[in-house]
């Protein structure tokens, strides 16, 4: 089980999601960003709508893709 922050991930805050693998952290993450801003967090709603954006932009969310997976990876 691995560790990440939301802040880690791309959001604003310091909540750490915690997975076994950086498809699920991703997941956790996606989860977290919905719910807050379904509670009417501004500080999220701009990674909300990134989140619900990513594949818009297929290189650039492959880029955050691929360093969510190193970043994971390199934890202990």
């Amino acid at each position: 089980m691995k560790t990440m922050t939301c802040r880690q991930l791309g959001g604003p805050c310091d909540l750490e999601l915690s997975a076994e693998t950086a498809d699920e952290i991703i997941k956790a993450q996606d989860r977290h960003l919905r719910e807050a801003a379904r509670h009417g967090d501004k500080a999220h709603e701009p990674a909300h709508e990134e989140m619900k954006g990513r594949w818009k932009h297929p290189v650039k969310a492959m880029g955050w893709y691929r360093g969510v997976k190193k970043t994971f990876a390199q934890l202990a």
